[in-house]
């Protein structure tokens, strides 16, 4: 009995240590990149024609179909080989899905396709390397699809040297011109010039309203004397009103010289307005006075200066003189320009 038990019990032994020796190696396989061999390549001509002429592109590769979810894929030549100088790659490698459906509840599979583009412009016949597509599972596991190589021939066109002649250039087609190529044209003019029109006709409409305006305005001496009565009493002169006061006065006999005398009297500084003042026509008693005014306005306005009740009495009274003696002056010039005219 102890025999066949011995037996039995070293056979029973071997058969758990094959099991062990199974199961190690599955574990390895699963843990190392497994390479397995796949059906051959395709490829598509871009160009309908029966044979591949110098510059036609072809795609060149391979399809993988249900392919699991989230599994990531590496395609890349064979054993590193690379193209011809003859044979170029137009377009690099490009992944695309085909289409993805559900093969189970929560089985998600693709039919994906990886592709180059290519093309030559040398007449000669090439030897595609075989593609490998690294194929990266979600739990880690990494194989190898290597796709066998294609071969290609790169045709040129036969030309009958016996026959055959060199032309010289042709000079470029003209064709006539058509109603519908100028009608564009035509129409961007029609709208430029009814814009140059329309600009003309708001321009002229402005400048006739505003001339109305300046005939309808009042003249400058009436303008003048109505500001400075406003300025008449004691109520401006004040030590906290006499920087108001001053301003008022010379800023409307700024207003009247603008206009009597054609000066940008607003703008100018006391000493600026009189250097341009130079030239007028004016008493130079009055031209003094007035320069006097503007000097002590000066004073009051920017160094705080204050003045004696009569010399402020005596401000407005000259301005007054100023504006009206001026105005005088104009008219009798008015009146000796249409006697020389007559």
């Amino acid at each position: 009995m102890k025999g066949p038990q011995a037996m039995k019990s070293v056979f029973q032994y071997i058969l758990l240590c094959c099991a062990l020796c199974m199961s190690l190696s599955l574990s390895a396989m699963g843990r190392h990149e497994e390479v397995k061999k796949e059906h051959a390549s395709f490829l598509e001509q871009l160009q309908e024609r029966d044979s591949l002429l110098l510059a036609d592109q072809l795609r060149y590769g391979v399809r993988i179909y249900r392919l699991e979810e989230n599994t990531r894929l590496t395609p890349s030549w064979e054993d590193n080989i690379m193209l011809s100088d003859s044979l170029m790659v137009v377009k690099d490698w490009h992944i695309d899905t085909l289409s993805a459906y559900e093969a189970a509840p929560g089985d998600v599979r693709s039919d994906i396709e990886l592709s180059v583009q290519l093309t030559s412009f040398d007449a000669a016949r090439y030897h595609l390397p075989g593609i490998v597509v690294e194929r990266w599972f979600k739990d880690g596991v990494v194989d190898s699809l290597v796709f066998a190589g294609e071969d290609i021939e790169y045709f040129t066109i036969p030309v009958d040297t016996a026959t055959f002649q060199v032309h010289p250039l042709k000079a470029q087609i003209e064709y006539p011109v058509t109603f519908v190529e100028i009608l564009p044209y035509l129409g961007g003019a029609i709208l430029l010039v009814l814009l140059v029109v329309l600009t003309v006709f708001l321009i002229r409409r402005y400048l006739s309203r505003r001339d109305e305006a300046v005939l309808k305005r009042e003249p400058a001496h009436i303008v003048a004397l109505r500001k400075l009565d406003a300025y008449r009493g004691d109520k401006y002169w004040t030590e906290d009103k006499q920087k108001q006061f001053y301003s008022g006065v010379t800023d409307a006999l700024r207003e009247y010289i603008s206009a009597r005398y054609g000066v940008s009297a607003l703008e100018m500084t006391t000493r600026e307005l009189f250097v341009a003042l130079k030239d007028a026509e004016m008493d130079l008693t009055l031209k003094t006075a007035l320069q006097k005014l503007f000097e002590t306005a000066d004073f009051v306005k920017f160094a705080k200066m204050t003045l004696p009740r009569e010399e402020n009495a005596s401000v407005v009274p000259f301005a007054v003189q100023f504006v009206t003696a001026t105005y005088e002056q104009q008219l009798q010039e008015e009146n000796a320009r249409e006697e020389n005219k007559n």
